[in-house]
């Protein structure tokens, strides 16, 4: 019976250090942000090809805010931060017809969410509407 608890108490504590590491990991790599007023572009593409683009100026550190501040998509904030279901007034439902909007930076897939996803002067942005 000792021995099992002594495992027990030395796989808590191991699991205590992993994730004390893995989130010092974490803030030590993270991208910076940037203080100030910046300039992105958001560009919407629609299912039909269409596009619109969208030029904001804002003082904002990460995407979902300013997406939502100029009503680029509509506020739907989960779990896990803002989830994409409408923007530019199409929506895109992955539980309906598996399409969703695929979040790119500078015209490579976004790492994070638009929550997470950091901006800085002079960053485009695409939505694509997408289907898997």
């Amino acid at each position: 019976m000792k021995n099992n608890n002594k495992i027990v108490v030395i796989g808590a504590v191991v699991l205590a250090v992993l994730l004390i590491v893995l989130g010092s990991v974490w803030a030590a790599t993270r991208p910076a942000t940037e203080d100030g007023s910046k300039k992105i572009t958001v560009e919407v593409m629609h299912k039909d090809g269409s596009t619109k683009t969208f030029n904001c100026t804002t003082t904002e550190e990460y995407l979902a805010p300013v997406l939502v501040s100029e009503k680029i998509v509509e506020d739907n904030q989960g779990e896990y931060g803002l989830y994409i279901l409408v923007a530019d007034g199409e929506r895109a439902d992955y539980a309906e017809d598996g399409a969703y909007w695929s979040l790119l930076q500078n015209g490579e897939a976004a790492a994070t969410g638009a929550s997470e996803v950091v901006i800085h002067d002079g960053d485009s942005f695409s939505l694509v509407y997408t289907v898997a």
